[in-house]
Order: structure tokens, then sequence, then C-alpha cells
């Protein structure tokens, strides 16, 4: 029983293409993240990202997992800010104390059979604890083989730890396998980096300004048809935050 099936349909998203070069195209450069205008907001996201969170559902060192691990699948660059700045800890933390972390809008007995992926998240753990059991199975794997925990590690070889993740199918036990794992995982960094703030991510709309997404904005249908030009207003949450 697998959450997706993807892997083998898709170029993996560590190795296949450099990352991020779609949010590249968007921005118009791949030095976006480098001009002066976004000087205050760089500053800004970086305060934020030293202070410490306290986490509502995961442990200190699930925490750590969890910031090296966003981080190395959406890593600042040249383009614009990463996991870590954009706070997708806090989001995913935030997540697990809900409802969808709980699982509790969900058909969660058994039997739990082998189905096609378009019938969605089947498994028999809720997201919260897919996360615990995953979590536990990748530092028990970088442990046995590198000796140490996966915060621990280089980046370098972070990079390829979560690359095996993806692209095999290795055991974690209570039932999931590594790229299962790392499905959720890469799904919910996305997620993180691209919802509305209210929600704990996407801190200072930084990765609506990446996109140039006007956000929750009232009216922008102007635009919609409009290719090329790039859209002249900021982005706006729902809560009435501006970028």
């Amino acid at each position: 029983m697998n959450a997706h099936d993807a892997a083998g349909n898709e170029p993996p998203a560590l190795t296949g293409m450099k990352r991020r070069n779609f949010l590249s195209a968007l921005a118009g450069t791949t030095a976006f993240w480098t001009l002066a205008e976004f000087a205050d907001l760089r500053q800004a996201l970086a305060r934020e990202a030293a202070q410490s969170s306290a986490p509502r559902y995961f442990t200190d060192d699930e925490w750590r997992f969890l910031d090296a691990a966003c981080e190395t699948i959406f890593p600042t660059d040249e383009v614009g800010p990463g996991a870590r700045a954009l706070g997708v800890v806090t989001f995913i933390d935030r997540q697990m104390d809900t409802a969808y972390g709980r699982g509790d809008l969900w058909f969660m007995r058994g039997p739990f059979e082998q189905g096609p992926a378009n019938l969605g998240y089947q498994l028999p753990l809720s997201p919260r604890d897919l996360y615990r059991a995953g979590i536990s199975g990748a530092n028990d794997y970088c442990r046995q083989k590198y000796g140490h925990a996966f915060p621990d590690l280089d980046q370098k070889l972070q990079v390829e730890i979560l690359t095996a993740f993806e692209t095999q199918s290795l055991p974690f036990g209570d039932g999931i396998s590594s790229d299962m794992f790392f499905e959720q995982l890469r799904t919910n960094t996305l997620e993180g980096a691209f919802a509305d703030p209210i929600y704990g991510g996407n801190r200072h709309l930084a990765g609506w300004v990446m996109l140039g997404f006007p956000g929750a904005r009232a009216d922008f249908m102007d635009w919609v048809d409009q290719y090329g030009p790039a859209y002249p207003l900021g982005s706006v949450s729902i809560d009435g935050e501006t970028a």
C-alpha cells in the first residue's frame, strides 16, 4: 500500500533537474533574491529563522530533522528564501495539530490494501503518525549507515540520502517505506513554502513574492490572461498582511 506511485513516472525532485528552475523562470531572473530591493525582506526572514520556535507536536529532535530535511528539499539560493527562512517546519508542525494531521476526517479502519494512486492517501497511519515513524526510520537509517542522525550530516550527504529515500523503497518499519515518507515530506514542504502565512509558513509572503502571486486579492482577473507582464501589485494574505 503506497500513498503515491509517481516516483517512477517523473524525475526525482532532488536529482532529475536543477531544483527550483521553475521558480527562476517565474521570477524572470536567476538573481531574483539578490536584488537590492529585497534586502529588508531578506533581513526580516533571517531574523525570524534564527529565533527558536516551540513545537506543538514534534519533539526537539524531530524538529531538527525536519529543519534540515526541508531546507535540503527547498534550499535558500539566488532564486529566493528556503524552507528554514519561510517557516516551513512551523507550518508542518501546526498541520499535525489539526484534524488533517490526526486523520480525524478520514475513514481510518481496515482492511488496508494496495490501491491505485488516484484513490489518494491510503496508509493506516495518520499524517502525524507517519511523520513520527518516518523521522525515526530515517534517523535510524542514517545512524546505521553513517554513524550520525540526519541533521548531523553534511549537506551534500543529506542530498544523497533524501535522493535515496525518494528513489528507493527502503523499509522504515510500521508498514511504511522511505519513498512514502519522502513524498509526504516533499508535499508538505511545498505547501509550507506557498500556503497563506496565516498557517505558519510563507513568512512575510516571501514565497508568493518569488512567484509574483497576488495572494488573496479580491480581484486580479484582468491579469489572468496576460502572459509576460509582471503583476504590478504586491501580494496580500488572508489576514491583510502585504508584501
